[in-house]
């Protein structure tokens, strides 16, 4: 009988990320809940071991913005009995003001990808990792989304709350094409996704509008590559409502992926993958 998956959820207190791990642990998996609140996660863990009647790990307590403390939340994971063996990276941010992280780079990328980018490498590079699966939840707002590699911070571009989103979700795509085609020899599988337009509160605080998805319909494509086969068998692949969907254009250039990867290594502090 083969083990459940161990699957980190980040940003698994509020709103799609809640239902995610809500659904994933009713579905069997050990899912370790990430939060920046340490009364949220408590009464997010309390709230679905008692919807599921499964108990939870450990949750982990981070704050994305700051890459020591990823860096603190990776050897935290690391030590853990039970390694992540899915990394379902969910939380985000919506800055309507410019805002700078610790480490200088501008909010919204700091956490929506500089902070995934670094968790992923910091783990995989591990004594005895375990990851088979990287989830990463972009969005729609990708396909308008720009990106400079030599601006990977978003520090030199002038501040536009939309511009600034849709280019960290791209971002999310970029990773996730080019992480696939460097670990997709180890056995590791990397793909992203849009979650729907649901009324999480990113949605409307941020930008100032309704959805029409529901927080399960929100879930379910997170959940589908998280635990089906599809999420073994596609490799930097981008999908919506449970299915593959186009990308955009940008996000499928091999030679701006790989440039783009290159510049986000640097900027945390990691060496860039090889190619298995």
């Amino acid at each position: 009988m083969s083990r459940a998956p161990v699957v980190l959820v980040t940003g698994a207190t509020d709103g799609i990320g809640r239902e995610t791990a809500r659904v994933l642990a009713a579905r069997g998996a050990r899912v370790v809940l990430h939060g920046r609140s340490a009364s949220k996660l408590a009464a997010t863990r309390e709230a679905i071991e008692q919807a599921t009647g499964r108990r939870l790990p450990e949750p982990v307590l981070c704050d994305l913005a700051s890459l020591a403390a990823v860096r603190e939340l990776a050897a935290a994971l690391a030590a853990q009995p039970e390694r992540p063996t899915v990394l379902l990276h969910n939380a985000g941010v919506y800055m309507r003001r410019f805002a700078t992280s610790p480490d200088g780079f501008e909010l919204t990328m700091a956490v929506n990808h500089l902070a995934p980018f670094l968790l992923t490498h910091l783990l995989l590079g591990s004594a005895g990792q375990t990851i088979g699966r990287v989830v990463n939840v972009s969005s729609v707002a990708h396909q308008r989304g720009a990106v400079d590699p030599d601006d990977v911070g978003l520090v030199r571009r002038s501040f536009e709350p939309y511009g600034h989103y849709a280019a960290s979700k791209l971002a999310n795509v970029l990773f996730t094409v080019e992480l696939a085609r460097r670990v997709r020899a180890r056995g590791v599988a990397v793909n992203a996704l849009h979650p729907g337009v649901v009324s999480t509160k990113l949605l409307t605080e941020g930008f100032g509008m309704q959805g029409g998805d529901s927080l399960e319909e929100g879930a379910a494509t997170s959940v589908l590559l998280a635990l089906e086969p599809v999420g073994a068998s596609a490799h930097g692949r981008y999908f919506a409502a449970g299915r593959e969907a186009p990308m955009s254009p940008l996000a499928a250039d091999a030679r701006l992926a790989r440039r783009f990867y290159e510049a986000s290594a640097e900027a945390v502090g990691v060496a860039p993958l090889p190619v298995a």
